[in-house]
């Protein structure tokens, strides 16, 4: 799908391309490679690179974006002598990681796909692109969409989760956040789709290690939130550190060039990862920089994030003849098109308002956008006895490190997220509480989890004189993210031991996690009686966890991402293939199994409780068979049947019974989240086309194939309240 064509209303297209190729006319060789070229700026997300003079280099022509420029007053400086001192005056592009926010932060991905709701997530992208736009950035290397079922990977948290159709639904929402409907507006800001592709699959989970999958799971599973971001008009995309069938992704013809530009007709640019140019050497497909340069430009990647490759090798290659110049002319088309699209040939400085940017980043509106997808990503995970909602207690004892913490509700890849600006989960407690509640806080363990007696004991004391304990445990936040693999997922230090002493008292535990993994948790399950997984919140963070502990907010999260009962079973998901032998039909002892764990995660993907109750009815299909080229409606009545307002996500997975390579279990065919009043019945309807249907298939072509289709539809994929057949004609 052209970008020019998806989010440029207010100029066309062929206007546009007229005035890319006049451009191009004028520059020599060494001004294009120049736009090729990414320079840091000063903070490093990376190993470190080496430096030039920036200002010298910007004034050559050598330079078309920086990354990561300290402070609104240095990028503007900077444009000044890109526009005003080089050659040709060709505007910068000023990119950033805005992953889950710019200065008000939401959750962080993985949790804000626990939302399920790509409208809530669309909105928090709008909003983190008018605060980025506001502080003079055009360019944001979000969203994330890559797919994993790895707990152990640290950047699980900048995922969805495990899901191709929940991830697809929500790469384009952020798309569609980040970018508006016009690029040329002042709010919005270039996106871009990372990490492509397939980065989700490390080996052990180990950060930068090997990927080795085969076609069928890049297509099934790891393209289609990639393809989901290009058809809503993304404008860049990034490369992987990984590789794809031993090619390192930025040199992968297959990737690059097929099946992004060829295939799927992406016009945008594409830029590597840091330095990941260079790394082709380490790889060990390259030689040396000029082969890594050859490489990677002959593949289809555009620009050079931060490595010095391609501005320092790229002329030479032409002027030998080893590179046609007609590839590096592709690759500054689709850069100069981005920046004619942003209108910064008309205003270089449009991004520079000091009033609208007083008056954007961290406006009042914003935090309750931020609030309220946090609500909605909060995933009560047990509630027995229904301990929650806390209804009016005398005495809240508050115990843990992280309770106390607005630096660890905001998570990695915080851009300039203030932690003197997040709430904690002990101020939002006290806030929500009224004059007769008494808050006791007490830390318990120390912020690295250690939990050394006399802080224990505190605790205890505490909390057995408490009506209720909220206990903060989980990780910190530096023990996810961008090189945060985890061998162990379970509870940091000494938390259990705490929560073992704290649950000797008889006073009622209220786990509250926070993290940005699943974590296996099975003595958690056990033995306290209700956990709320809330990730790491953001800004809003005990504020919209206070919400939920006292009920002014039902929860409604489901999980993205399934939890297993030990490391051991990871990677672990719900739409697994089956087996020769499965366990439930293999003799006993002859099944695929383990001999000391069961198979099934400790809770699964979609699952999440509330504090009302839902029942499922009169499941129907509107025909029991359809060709290809036509549809059917699956319909499901849905009734509250408790006594409280609330919202269920209700889920549609499918199974293809016969197919020419073997088909998943189940997989999530699609969603709704609805809101019911107490009695509120409603019917839900969704529509299952061929396309609904498709994967890679033995032809090698994405596809659907005639046969039978099991529908079910439910609570969770563990949560099946009713199904029913249907055949697909050829």
């Amino acid at each position: 799908m052209p970008v020019m064509n998806t989010y440029a209303p207010h100029e066309s297209g062929e206007a546009i391309e007229d005035k890319v190729e006049s451009l191009l006319d004028e520059m020599t060789l060494e001004e294009k490679v120049g736009q090729l070229n990414q320079l840091n700026g000063s903070e490093h997300t990376g190993p470190a690179v080496s430096e030039v003079d920036k200002e010298a280099e910007i004034r050559a022509g050598n330079v078309g974006s920086i990354l990561n420029v300290d402070g609104y007053e240095k990028r503007k400086h900077f444009q000044r002598l890109a526009v005003e001192e080089s050659e040709l005056g060709i505007p910068l592009l000023f990119g950033y990681d805005v992953v889950h926010g710019y200065r008000t932060l939401s959750p962080i991905p993985l949790g804000e796909a626990a939302s399920w709701d790509p409208v809530a997530v669309e909105e928090m992208s709008a909003v983190a692109a008018a605060e980025t736009s506001a502080a003079g950035i055009h360019w944001t290397f979000g969203p994330p969409v890559d797919l994993t079922r790895d707990a152990r990977w640290g950047r699980a948290m900048e995922t969805s989760g495990e899901d191709p159709h929940l991830g697809s639904e929500l790469a384009a929402a952020r798309v569609r956040g980040f970018q508006g409907d016009d690029l040329g507006a002042d709010d919005t800001v270039l996106a871009c789709a990372k990490h492509f592709a397939a980065y989700g699959e490390v080996k052990a989970g180990r950060e930068y290690n090997t990927v080795d999958i085969s076609e069928s799971t890049l297509r099934d599973l790891h393209l289609p939130p990639f393809k989901a971001a290009v058809d809503a008009g993304v404008g860049t995309v990034m490369n992987a550190f990984t590789d794809h069938d031993r090619v390192p992704a930025g040199a992968s013809d297959h990737l690059v060039r097929d099946i992004l530009k060829d295939e799927w007709g992406f016009e945008g640019f594409v830029v590597s990862d840091w330095n990941s140019f260079r790394e082709l050497i380490y790889h060990r497909v390259a030689e040396d920089e000029r082969e890594a340069a050859q490489l990677a430009l002959e593949a289809g990647s555009d620009m050079d994030m931060v490595g010095h490759v391609f501005v320092n090798e790229l002329v030479e290659l032409v002027e030998d003849g080893v590179v046609d110049e007609a590839m590096v002319d592709d690759a500054v088309r689709r850069i100069l098109r981005a920046k004619f699209l942003l209108d910064l040939f008309d205003d270089p400085y449009r991004y520079f308002d000091d009033q609208r940017r007083d008056s954007t980043i961290l406006a009042d509106d914003h935090r309750e956008t931020a609030r309220e997808i946090a609500r909605k990503s909060i995933v009560m995970l047990k509630n027995d006895d229904d301990v929650l909602p806390l209804t009016d207690p005398d005495t809240v004892a508050v115990v843990g490190a992280l309770a106390d913490s607005g630096d660890d509700v905001l998570g990695d890849w915080r851009a300039q997220g203030n932690p003197d600006d997040a709430v904690t989960v002990l101020e939002g407690i006290e806030t929500a509480t009224n004059a007769g509640t008494n808050v006791e806080y007490t830390k318990g363990y120390e912020r690295s989890g250690e939990a050394p007696e006399p802080l224990r004991e505190q605790a205890v004391e505490v909390t057995a004189d408490a009506d209720v304990a909220v206990v903060a445990v989980g990780e910190t936040w530096e023990l996810s993210g961008e090189c945060s693999s985890r061998a162990n997922i379970d509870l940091p230090g000494e938390q259990r031991e705490l929560l073992e002493a704290l649950r000797e008292t008889d006073t009622p535990v209220v786990a509250v996690l926070t993290n940005g993994r699943p974590l296996a948790i099975p003595w958690l399950d056990e033995n306290v009686p209700a956990i709320l997984e809330t990730w790491f919140l953001g800004t809003e963070a005990g504020h919209a966890i206070a919400d939920v502990l006292f009920g002014e907010h039902n929860p409604s999260g489901k999980l993205p991402m399934s939890f297993p009962q030990t490391v051991g079973q990871v990677p672990i998901n719900y739409n697994h293939l089956p087996t020769g032998r499965p366990a439930e039909k293999a003799e006993p002892g002859w099944g695929t199994s383990y001999i000391d764990v069961p198979n099934d995660p400790l809770y699964t993907f979609g699952h999440g409780l509330s504090y009302t109750t839902f029942e499922y009815s009169d499941l129907d299909l509107s025909a029991a068979a359809f060709e290809m080229d036509e549809q059917i409606q699956v319909s499901v009545t849905v009734e509250n049947v408790g006594d409280t307002a609330g919202a269920e996500v209700v889920q549609l997975y499918t199974r293809d019974l016969v197919g020419s390579r073997t088909r998943p279990v189940k997989e999530l065919t699609g969603f709704r989240r609805v809101e019911l009043e107490p009695n509120e019945r409603r019917e839900v309807t969704f529509e299952i086309a061929s396309d609904d249907l498709a994967f890679w298939t033995a032809d090698e072509e994405v596809a659907a194939e005639p046969g039978e289709f099991e529908v079910m539809v439910g609570r969770s994929a563990d949560d099946i309240r009713s199904s029913a057949s249907f055949e697909l004609l050829d």
